[in-house]
């Protein structure tokens, strides 16, 4: 019994030296290569594809905001001149009055 398993260990010895075993299997080790090579190939596909999406929301985004005015910036500017106006205009009507008393 144990020269049968010497056998077996001693005919892997023989197989590993002579390559055969390489021969035997190499069907299988391409085959899962070969599916190896498929997996990182979906992977890298969905990654670019949502590469792609993301960068044409962000072109898209870009140009909405340079197409479309900005109407907050235009109101502060008025309200900003009418104020200063009114300011100006006050100090000027004391100071008249000052003189001419």
């Amino acid at each position: 019994m144990f020269d049968a398993i010497k056998k077996i260990k001693n005919f892997n010895d023989i197989l590993e030296a002579t390559h055969l075993d390489d021969i035997i299997y190499k069907k299988q080790r391409e085959q899962e290569a070969l599916e190896e090579k498929k997996r990182k190939q979906v992977i890298i596909t969905i990654l670019a594809i949502i590469g792609a999406i993301a960068a044409v929301a962000g072109i898209a985004y870009l140009v909405y905001r340079y197409l479309t005015p900005d109407y907050l910036e235009d109101f502060d500017d008025d309200f900003d001149d009418d104020f200063d106006d009114d300011f100006f205009d006050d100090e000027e009507a004391t100071a008249v009055e000052k003189k001419e008393d």
